[in-house]
């Protein structure tokens, strides 16, 4: 019976396989078309080409057979929902998330080749928007045509929802109240969010979790105008010593956090989890010469993947104060300055975050000083994947079956709006990408694999009907 199990699955294999690879110059030509539409988000000059590409994206959705396709309008840039209902109308409802805008192209000196006139080069697709996230979305139009081809079906084995953002990269202002609005249109069983990245091509591998954020700038005052340190020097408030002073009490000697309240929501890692993690054939030394960096640091008791990944950081991004130009300027300057930023770890709140941070502030500035803290809005919440859930088991059972080979966990020091998806549409996640850390995403020369993007649509084709078949055993 078990080889009978395995032929039969070896079929259906061979076919959503051979599909995909018959198709493969058609689906890059259409990326490449995709990927000529210069949809930067955060440049308002281009946000008339954010509206074509959302255009050229309903288009080709409703090319690939969604019989529901629809831009959604918000109060920035449009998002393209589509939906093809599963045959079985008790069968499980996916929504797949990815944007479609893309990244500023600057330094343009930089890139090789026009960032909106996609070259290949081998397997390599190069051109802003190749890996994040274009080519990531649309491998999921492929690998469901591959799973209808090799099933003779005329419908998906699962409801499946297309939710594409276009402002994702300008950090999703109006994501959130487009989920409120939709809400009852994206009602699901899971998500699934095709935007991280894998270990290596090598060492295939699934994000079960990503950081949240929240940051400010910390503006300390003293005197109406700088002094002569002279005259006033030892008798008054140093802004710029006393906020120094506050930044460097945020850590104590191990690494630790030390503002009162910061771990109290903290949720420690499974040693299961911490087994995976340490499986990783992670080189710290060709780590840090990535990073230039002489040596690693950080909280003490956690290896450096755990401290990119599972730990949350507090971390002085910039800092100014008084005289900065040649020669000397002896004085107590009247005000000092620091950007800090925070990433955070489940199931940290980002405003709860910044009270504690407002409280360490405010308790520990000396008298005869004013302070301002200013947060960047509310932040980005933590998110993470139960490893036990149905969705993760069948997503990693289908990328297994596409890469030949067993796939492993990782998470991403990284944050987006996968947090408040799950939380507005009370949905786990499952993270299912084809992306690589070297694909250059935000820098110039952006590329992708292709291979990559064909196994994972080959993937998506398992997965549904993994889906499928949960729900009905």
């Amino acid at each position: 019976m078990v080889n009978r199990k395995v032929r039969k699955g070896s079929v259906r294999q061979m076919e959503a396989r051979t599909y995909i690879e018959e198709h493969r110059d058609e689906f890059v030509a259409a990326l490449k078309e995709w990927l000529s539409i210069p949809s930067i988000s955060a440049d308002p000059a281009h946000h008339g080409d954010v509206r074509r590409s959302a255009a050229w994206l309903a288009d080709h959705l409703t090319a690939t057979g969604f019989p529901t396709v629809e831009i959604w309008e918000t109060a920035g840039m449009p998002a393209v929902f589509a939906e093809w209902p599963a045959a079985d109308p008790t069968a499980p409802t996916v929504v797949v998330y990815g944007h479609h805008d893309v990244q500023p192209v600057e330094p343009r000196e930089e890139w090789h080749t026009d960032p909106f006139a996609p070259v290949e080069q081998g397997d390599r697709l190069v051109g802003r928007g190749a890996s994040d996230d274009k080519g990531q979305v649309l491998f999921h139009t492929l690998g469901l045509r591959a799973n209808l081809a090799a099933s003779g079906a005329s419908a998906p084995p699962v409801t499946i929802k297309l939710l594409v953002e276009g402002e994702e990269e300008s950090g999703s202002p109006n994501f959130a109240e487009l989920l409120k609005r939709h809400r009852d249109r994206l009602a699901c069983d899971v998500v699934v969010i095709s935007d991280t990245t894998m270990w290596s091509a090598d060492t295939p591998s699934m994000c079960v979790g990503m950081r949240g954020l929240t940051d400010c700038q910390i503006d300390v005052y003293g005197s109406a105008t700088d002094l002569h340190s002279g005259s006033f020097g030892g008798a008054v408030p140093n802004p710029a010593r006393e906020l120094a002073a506050l930044l460097a009490g945020m850590h104590d000697a191990d690494g630790h956090i030390a503002i009162p309240g910061f771990y109290d929501d903290v949720v420690e890692i499974s040693e299961r989890e911490r087994d995976l993690i340490a499986r990783l054939p992670f080189d710290e030394e060709e780590w840090l010469r990535t990073a230039g960096s002489a040596a690693v640091a950080g909280e003490e008791g956690y290896s450096t993947l755990e401290r990119l990944w599972v730990r949350p950081t507090a971390e002085i991004n910039g800092m100014w104060s008084g005289h900065t130009g040649a020669g000397t300027k002896t004085i107590v300057p009247r005000s000092a300055h620091a950007k800090v930023s925070f990433r955070l770890a489940p199931d940290q709140d980002p405003l709860r975050v910044q009270q504690c941070v407002r409280d360490y502030v405010t308790a520990n500035l000396p008298r005869g000083l004013r302070v301002s803290i200013e947060f960047g809005g509310p932040g980005v919440r933590p998110c993470a994947s139960d490893l036990d859930s149905v969705g993760v088991r069948v997503a990693r059972d289908a990328m297994s079956r596409a890469f030949g080979t067993e796939v492993l966990f990782t998470r991403e020091g990284g944050s987006g709006p996968e947090a408040d998806i799950a939380e507005i549409l009370a949905a786990p996640l499952v993270f299912v990408a084809v992306g690589l850390d070297d694909d250059r995403i935000h820098a110039p020369n952006e590329k992708v694999e292709i291979p990559l993007l064909l196994k994972g649509a080959e993937a998506i084709a398992y997965m549904w009907d993994g889906l499928a078949a949960q729900a009905r055993a």
